[in-house]
């Protein structure tokens, strides 16, 4: 069963599933960033201490709901933003909309 016939899509993803089948879509990974990410899953991964923090419930629902479009557990997304803090790795980007 192909993307379509599972759920409905809209004309971008529609687009992009073209793109993605005719092989137009390519990789802009670097070597660099690869090793990024690696160091930055491994340091995730490593998890020694706990902790309790409070939010609020409309900054909680925003963080699970970006974590459910990078298709990653919403703890992961708190632990991966914290290491990038912590090691000045955030970078502030541009909202997609």
């Amino acid at each position: 069963m192909n993307v379509s016939q599972s759920k409905a899509i809209d004309a971008e993803e529609q687009e992009l599933l073209a793109d993605y089948e005719a092989g137009r879509l390519r990789s802009i990974a670097t070597a660099s960033l690869l090793e990024d990410i690696k160091l930055a899953a491994k340091a995730t991964g490593t998890k020694d201490q706990r902790i309790n923090i409070r939010l609020s419930s409309g900054d909680l629902q925003a963080i699970r709901a970006r974590a459910l479009q990078e298709g990653i557990p919403y703890q992961t997304l708190i632990s991966s933003v914290l290491h990038k803090y912590v090691s000045g790795t955030l970078q502030e980007r541009n909202a997609r909309r």
